[in-house]
Protein backbone atom coordinates (compact mmCIF):
# COMPACT_ATOMS: atom_id res chain seq x y z
CA UNK A 1 0.00 0.00 0.00
CA UNK A 2 1.36 3.27 -1.12
CA UNK A 3 2.57 5.88 1.62
CA UNK A 4 -0.06 8.75 2.01
CA UNK A 5 0.81 12.23 0.05
CA UNK A 6 2.70 14.39 2.71
CA UNK A 7 1.81 17.81 3.07
CA UNK A 8 4.01 20.70 4.68
CA UNK A 9 2.55 24.10 5.02
CA UNK A 10 4.89 27.03 5.36
CA UNK A 11 3.64 29.81 7.50
CA UNK A 12 5.41 32.85 9.34
CA UNK A 13 2.70 32.51 12.42
CA UNK A 14 3.85 30.93 16.21
CA UNK A 15 1.13 28.58 14.75
CA UNK A 16 -0.56 28.54 18.65
CA UNK A 17 -3.29 30.99 17.44
CA UNK A 18 -4.08 30.40 13.61
CA UNK A 19 -7.10 29.18 12.78
CA UNK A 20 -7.20 28.71 9.29
CA UNK A 21 -4.29 27.07 9.02
CA UNK A 22 -6.24 24.10 12.17
CA UNK A 23 -8.97 24.08 10.27
CA UNK A 24 -7.18 23.16 6.73
CA UNK A 25 -4.49 21.16 8.50
CA UNK A 26 -7.05 19.26 10.43
CA UNK A 27 -8.93 18.58 7.33
CA UNK A 28 -6.53 17.41 5.29
CA UNK A 29 -5.16 14.87 7.57
CA UNK A 30 -8.21 13.54 8.95
CA UNK A 31 -8.96 12.77 4.61
CA UNK A 32 -5.51 10.81 3.85
CA UNK A 33 -3.22 12.65 3.80
CA UNK A 34 0.35 13.35 6.50
CA UNK A 35 0.00 17.11 6.97
CA UNK A 36 3.44 19.09 8.79
CA UNK A 37 2.47 22.96 9.64
CA UNK A 38 5.87 25.03 9.90
CA UNK A 39 5.84 28.07 11.57
CA UNK A 40 8.21 30.14 13.74
CA UNK A 41 9.15 30.48 17.41
CA UNK A 42 8.95 33.36 19.42
CA UNK A 43 9.61 34.70 22.94
CA UNK A 44 5.74 35.12 23.71
CA UNK A 45 5.01 31.35 21.65
CA UNK A 46 2.52 29.18 24.94
CA UNK A 47 3.45 25.45 24.35
CA UNK A 48 1.91 23.61 21.29
CA UNK A 49 -1.75 22.01 21.87
CA UNK A 50 -1.72 18.22 20.49
CA UNK A 51 -3.56 18.22 16.89
CA UNK A 52 -4.03 15.71 14.00
CA UNK A 53 -1.10 16.77 12.03
CA UNK A 54 2.38 17.52 13.04
CA UNK A 55 3.85 20.92 14.50
CA UNK A 56 6.83 22.53 14.24
CA UNK A 57 8.51 25.62 14.75
CA UNK A 58 11.85 27.21 13.89
CA UNK A 59 13.76 29.47 15.77
CA UNK A 60 15.42 32.14 14.46
CA UNK A 61 17.88 34.86 16.11
CA UNK A 62 15.58 37.92 14.51
CA UNK A 63 11.66 38.48 15.31
CA UNK A 64 11.42 41.13 13.15
CA UNK A 65 12.26 42.94 9.81
CA UNK A 66 14.05 42.51 7.03
CA UNK A 67 16.53 40.22 8.90
CA UNK A 68 13.70 38.31 10.24
CA UNK A 69 12.19 37.86 6.42
CA UNK A 70 16.11 36.37 5.35
CA UNK A 71 16.99 34.60 8.16
CA UNK A 72 13.69 33.04 8.34
CA UNK A 73 13.45 32.15 4.33
CA UNK A 74 17.00 30.49 4.73
CA UNK A 75 16.18 28.34 7.56
CA UNK A 76 12.62 27.18 5.46
CA UNK A 77 15.13 26.81 1.86
CA UNK A 78 17.50 24.52 4.35
CA UNK A 79 14.32 22.43 6.09
CA UNK A 80 12.14 21.82 3.21
CA UNK A 81 15.63 20.73 1.25
CA UNK A 82 16.15 17.70 3.48
CA UNK A 83 12.62 16.92 4.54
CA UNK A 84 10.52 13.81 3.22
CA UNK A 85 7.50 15.98 0.88
CA UNK A 86 5.04 15.67 -1.77
CA UNK A 87 3.45 18.51 -1.63
CA UNK A 88 5.02 22.22 -0.45
CA UNK A 89 2.10 24.61 0.31
CA UNK A 90 2.75 28.36 1.18
CA UNK A 91 0.91 30.60 2.82
CA UNK A 92 1.16 34.05 1.77
CA UNK A 93 4.27 35.49 -0.03
CA UNK A 94 6.44 35.85 2.35
CA UNK A 95 7.30 31.89 2.58
CA UNK A 96 6.74 31.45 -1.13
CA UNK A 97 10.28 31.76 -2.76
CA UNK A 98 12.47 29.03 -0.30
CA UNK A 99 8.99 26.91 -1.09
CA UNK A 100 8.90 27.14 -5.30
CA UNK A 101 12.93 26.81 -4.91
CA UNK A 102 12.66 23.27 -3.21
CA UNK A 103 9.99 22.07 -5.04
CA UNK A 104 11.68 22.96 -8.88
CA UNK A 105 15.10 21.21 -7.12
CA UNK A 106 13.35 18.21 -5.74
CA UNK A 107 10.50 17.90 -8.11
CA UNK A 108 7.77 18.46 -6.04
CA UNK A 109 4.15 20.15 -6.24
CA UNK A 110 3.98 23.49 -4.94
CA UNK A 111 0.88 25.46 -3.90
CA UNK A 112 0.04 29.26 -2.67
CA UNK A 113 -2.24 29.59 -0.31
CA UNK A 114 -3.19 33.50 0.07
CA UNK A 115 -4.74 34.66 2.97
CA UNK A 116 -4.27 38.72 1.77
CA UNK A 117 -2.75 40.16 -0.83
CA UNK A 118 0.65 40.94 0.63
CA UNK A 119 1.85 43.88 -1.17
CA UNK A 120 -1.09 45.61 -0.49
CA UNK A 121 -0.74 45.17 3.34
CA UNK A 122 -0.30 48.59 5.67
CA UNK A 123 3.05 47.43 6.67
CA UNK A 124 3.99 46.87 2.93
CA UNK A 125 1.67 49.61 0.60
CA UNK A 126 2.81 52.44 1.59
CA UNK A 127 6.81 51.65 1.94
CA UNK A 128 7.88 51.76 -2.40
CA UNK A 129 11.02 49.86 -2.39
CA UNK A 130 9.68 47.31 0.02
CA UNK A 131 6.77 46.66 -2.14
CA UNK A 132 8.62 46.74 -5.05
CA UNK A 133 10.45 43.90 -3.99
CA UNK A 134 7.56 41.72 -3.23
CA UNK A 135 6.00 42.23 -6.05
CA UNK A 136 8.40 41.28 -7.97
CA UNK A 137 9.08 37.73 -6.12
CA UNK A 138 4.82 38.08 -7.16
CA UNK A 139 4.68 38.55 -10.56
CA UNK A 140 7.92 35.76 -10.85
CA UNK A 141 6.60 33.13 -8.36
CA UNK A 142 3.01 32.45 -7.96
CA UNK A 143 2.18 31.81 -12.09
CA UNK A 144 5.10 28.77 -10.83
CA UNK A 145 3.00 27.14 -8.52
CA UNK A 146 0.68 24.02 -9.61
CA UNK A 147 -2.19 25.37 -7.38
CA UNK A 148 -3.68 28.53 -6.21
CA UNK A 149 -6.22 29.54 -3.76
CA UNK A 150 -7.54 32.53 -1.97
CA UNK A 151 -9.86 33.66 0.80
CA UNK A 152 -12.41 36.07 -0.81
CA UNK A 153 -14.72 36.18 -4.25
CA UNK A 154 -12.71 39.57 -4.88
CA UNK A 155 -8.98 38.50 -4.31
CA UNK A 156 -9.65 35.35 -6.16
CA UNK A 157 -10.82 38.08 -9.52
CA UNK A 158 -7.85 40.25 -8.55
CA UNK A 159 -5.05 37.63 -8.54
CA UNK A 160 -6.25 35.77 -11.54
CA UNK A 161 -6.37 38.59 -13.72
CA UNK A 162 -2.79 40.05 -12.17
CA UNK A 163 -1.35 36.71 -12.44
CA UNK A 164 -2.62 35.44 -15.38
CA UNK A 165 -3.35 31.58 -14.17
CA UNK A 166 -6.00 30.23 -12.00
CA UNK A 167 -7.01 30.89 -8.26
CA UNK A 168 -9.55 28.84 -6.27
CA UNK A 169 -11.82 30.18 -3.61
CA UNK A 170 -11.42 28.45 -0.03
CA UNK A 171 -13.01 31.27 2.75
CA UNK A 172 -11.97 31.25 6.00
CA UNK A 173 -14.90 29.80 7.56
CA UNK A 174 -16.11 28.51 11.08
CA UNK A 175 -16.61 25.30 11.47
CA UNK A 176 -20.67 24.60 11.95
CA UNK A 177 -21.79 24.05 15.26
CA UNK A 178 -23.44 27.30 16.32
CA UNK A 179 -23.38 27.77 20.16
CA UNK A 180 -25.87 30.45 21.33
CA UNK A 181 -25.17 31.26 25.03
CA UNK A 182 -27.41 32.96 27.75
CA UNK A 183 -26.16 36.43 27.93
CA UNK A 184 -23.26 36.13 30.84
CA UNK A 185 -24.62 39.53 32.18
CA UNK A 186 -27.40 42.25 31.91
CA UNK A 187 -25.04 44.26 30.39
CA UNK A 188 -24.81 44.57 26.76
CA UNK A 189 -21.13 42.62 25.32
CA UNK A 190 -19.42 44.24 22.81
CA UNK A 191 -16.66 42.35 21.13
CA UNK A 192 -13.30 42.72 19.16
CA UNK A 193 -11.27 39.68 18.09
CA UNK A 194 -8.07 39.66 16.36
CA UNK A 195 -5.39 41.68 16.15
CA UNK A 196 -4.39 44.39 17.73
CA UNK A 197 -2.74 46.64 14.92
CA UNK A 198 -3.27 50.07 13.59
CA UNK A 199 -5.87 50.36 10.85
CA UNK A 200 -8.27 48.14 12.90
CA UNK A 201 -10.40 50.66 14.06
CA UNK A 202 -9.30 49.92 18.06
CA UNK A 203 -8.79 53.48 19.35
CA UNK A 204 -12.50 54.72 17.88
CA UNK A 205 -14.20 51.99 19.44
CA UNK A 206 -12.50 53.16 23.10
CA UNK A 207 -13.61 56.40 22.43
CA UNK A 208 -17.13 55.33 21.36
CA UNK A 209 -17.61 53.27 24.06
CA UNK A 210 -16.33 56.17 26.67
CA UNK A 211 -19.81 57.72 25.52
CA UNK A 212 -21.94 54.53 25.69
CA UNK A 213 -21.53 53.65 29.97
CA UNK A 214 -24.11 51.13 30.06
CA UNK A 215 -21.95 48.85 27.71
CA UNK A 216 -18.69 46.58 28.35
CA UNK A 217 -16.33 46.37 25.45
CA UNK A 218 -14.06 43.03 25.40
CA UNK A 219 -11.23 42.71 23.37
CA UNK A 220 -9.49 39.59 22.51
CA UNK A 221 -6.23 39.51 21.02
CA UNK A 222 -2.71 41.11 21.15
CA UNK A 223 -0.87 43.17 18.69
CA UNK A 224 1.77 46.16 18.13
CA UNK A 225 -0.92 48.13 20.07
CA UNK A 226 -1.61 46.35 22.79
CA UNK A 227 0.04 48.27 25.14
CA UNK A 228 -1.28 52.12 23.80
CA UNK A 229 -4.51 51.04 23.89
CA UNK A 230 -4.49 49.41 27.25
CA UNK A 231 -2.92 53.16 28.21
CA UNK A 232 -5.63 55.21 26.05
CA UNK A 233 -8.26 53.19 28.63
CA UNK A 234 -6.50 53.98 31.95
CA UNK A 235 -6.39 57.31 30.09
CA UNK A 236 -10.13 57.52 29.54
CA UNK A 237 -10.94 55.29 32.84
CA UNK A 238 -12.65 52.80 31.35
CA UNK A 239 -10.70 50.18 33.13
CA UNK A 240 -13.85 48.34 34.83
CA UNK A 241 -15.50 48.62 31.09
CA UNK A 242 -13.20 47.43 29.16
CA UNK A 243 -11.40 44.33 29.80
CA UNK A 244 -8.14 43.02 27.32
CA UNK A 245 -8.33 39.14 27.11
CA UNK A 246 -5.06 38.85 25.37
CA UNK A 247 -4.45 35.68 23.18
CA UNK A 248 -7.25 33.09 23.54
CA UNK A 249 -6.72 29.28 22.13
CA UNK A 250 -9.98 28.60 19.35
CA UNK A 251 -11.75 26.98 22.07
CA UNK A 252 -11.98 29.62 24.39
CA UNK A 253 -12.56 31.92 21.97
CA UNK A 254 -15.18 30.42 20.49
CA UNK A 255 -16.50 29.94 24.04
CA UNK A 256 -16.36 33.77 24.65
CA UNK A 257 -17.72 35.08 21.19
CA UNK A 258 -20.95 33.35 21.94
CA UNK A 259 -21.51 35.15 25.00
CA UNK A 260 -21.04 38.49 23.27
CA UNK A 261 -24.37 41.02 22.04
CA UNK A 262 -22.22 42.50 18.88
CA UNK A 263 -18.92 41.66 17.32
CA UNK A 264 -16.84 44.53 15.71
CA UNK A 265 -15.05 43.79 11.96
CA UNK A 266 -13.97 47.23 11.20
CA UNK A 267 -10.98 48.46 8.83
CA UNK A 268 -9.46 51.54 7.79
CA UNK A 269 -9.15 51.29 3.97
CA UNK A 270 -5.46 51.48 4.28
CA UNK A 271 -4.75 49.41 1.05
CA UNK A 272 -6.20 46.53 -1.32
CA UNK A 273 -5.63 43.71 1.15
CA UNK A 274 -8.33 45.38 3.92
CA UNK A 275 -10.45 46.80 1.40
CA UNK A 276 -10.83 43.23 -0.73
CA UNK A 277 -10.66 41.18 3.31
CA UNK A 278 -13.32 38.59 4.30
CA UNK A 279 -12.26 38.18 8.24
CA UNK A 280 -12.51 34.67 10.00
CA UNK A 281 -14.09 36.98 12.77
CA UNK A 282 -17.11 37.08 10.28
CA UNK A 283 -17.90 33.78 10.26
CA UNK A 284 -17.36 33.11 13.88
CA UNK A 285 -19.87 36.41 14.85
CA UNK A 286 -22.13 34.26 11.94
CA UNK A 287 -22.04 31.37 14.05
CA UNK A 288 -22.29 32.45 17.80
CA UNK A 289 -25.61 34.12 16.13
CA UNK A 290 -24.19 37.65 16.79
CA UNK A 291 -25.31 40.79 14.75
CA UNK A 292 -21.66 42.74 13.85
CA UNK A 293 -21.04 46.13 12.67
CA UNK A 294 -18.73 45.70 9.53
CA UNK A 295 -16.86 48.13 7.42
CA UNK A 296 -18.66 48.82 3.82
CA UNK A 297 -16.17 46.76 1.75
CA UNK A 298 -17.24 44.64 -0.75
CA UNK A 299 -17.14 41.33 0.91
CA UNK A 300 -19.12 42.49 3.61
CA UNK A 301 -21.57 44.46 1.11
CA UNK A 302 -22.05 40.75 -0.70
CA UNK A 303 -22.52 39.06 2.31
CA UNK A 304 -25.39 41.31 3.79
CA UNK A 305 -27.28 41.90 0.58
CA UNK A 306 -27.76 38.06 0.95
CA UNK A 307 -28.14 37.73 4.70
CA UNK A 308 -28.51 40.53 6.15
CA UNK A 309 -26.10 39.70 8.97
CA UNK A 310 -24.91 42.87 10.32
CA UNK A 311 -24.60 46.66 9.84
CA UNK A 312 -22.34 48.57 8.04
CA UNK A 313 -20.12 51.30 8.07
CA UNK A 314 -18.81 54.02 6.34
CA UNK A 315 -16.01 55.20 8.33
CA UNK A 316 -14.45 54.49 11.61
CA UNK A 317 -15.22 57.76 13.45
CA UNK A 318 -16.31 56.96 16.83
CA UNK A 319 -19.59 58.54 16.06
CA UNK A 320 -20.45 56.78 13.39
CA UNK A 321 -19.28 53.28 15.65
CA UNK A 322 -21.42 54.38 18.27
CA UNK A 323 -24.51 54.92 16.20
CA UNK A 324 -24.46 51.27 14.87
CA UNK A 325 -24.01 50.06 18.17
CA UNK A 326 -27.37 51.49 19.31
CA UNK A 327 -29.04 50.68 16.19
CA UNK A 328 -28.12 47.42 17.27
CA UNK A 329 -28.93 47.62 21.18
CA UNK A 330 -32.28 50.30 20.75
CA UNK A 331 -34.17 48.38 18.32
CA UNK A 332 -34.57 44.46 19.90
CA UNK A 333 -36.88 43.87 16.92
CA UNK A 334 -34.23 44.24 14.05
CA UNK A 335 -31.40 42.95 16.97
CA UNK A 336 -33.81 39.73 16.42
CA UNK A 337 -34.12 39.97 13.00
CA UNK A 338 -30.17 39.94 11.92
CA UNK A 339 -29.62 37.10 14.80
CA UNK A 340 -32.10 34.64 13.50
CA UNK A 341 -30.39 35.56 9.82
CA UNK A 342 -26.78 35.05 11.46
CA UNK A 343 -28.37 30.86 12.50
CA UNK A 344 -29.45 30.75 9.02
CA UNK A 345 -26.59 31.65 6.81
CA UNK A 346 -24.58 29.47 8.98
CA UNK A 347 -26.03 26.26 7.68
CA UNK A 348 -24.91 27.13 4.52
CA UNK A 349 -21.35 29.11 5.24
CA UNK A 350 -19.95 26.34 7.41
CA UNK A 351 -16.45 24.59 7.06
CA UNK A 352 -17.88 21.25 6.30
CA UNK A 353 -19.05 22.67 3.16
CA UNK A 354 -16.41 24.50 2.23
CA UNK A 355 -13.50 21.96 3.34
CA UNK A 356 -14.90 19.34 0.79
CA UNK A 357 -13.28 21.71 -2.29
CA UNK A 358 -10.32 22.40 -0.43
CA UNK A 359 -9.69 18.33 -0.08
CA UNK A 360 -11.07 17.85 -3.79
CA UNK A 361 -7.91 20.50 -4.80
CA UNK A 362 -5.20 18.32 -2.82
CA UNK A 363 -6.42 14.61 -3.92
CA UNK A 364 -6.38 16.35 -7.63
CA UNK A 365 -2.93 17.25 -6.73
CA UNK A 366 -1.84 13.93 -5.15
CA UNK A 367 -3.21 11.86 -8.52
CA UNK A 368 -0.90 13.61 -10.56
CA UNK A 369 2.05 14.63 -8.85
Amino acid sequence: MANPPTIIFTVTTDLSYDQRMQRICHSLATNGFEVLLVGRLKESSVPLLPQRFQQKRINCWFEKGKLFYLEYNLRLFFFLLTTSVDIISSVDLDTLLPAVLVSKLRSKVSVFDAHEYFTEVPEVVNRPLTKKIWRMLGNSLIPRVDLAYTVSQSLQSLFSQLYKRPFHLIRNISVSNPIIAPPSSATPIILYQGALNAGRGIEALIIAIKELPNLKLWIAGEGDLSKQLRQLCQELHLTDQVHFWGYLQPKALKELTSKATIGINILENKGLSYYYSLANKTFDYIHAGIPAIHSNFPEYQLLNEQYEIGVLVDDLQPSSLKKAILQLIDDQAYYSKLQQNCLVAAKSLNWEKEEQRLIQLYQGLSKNK
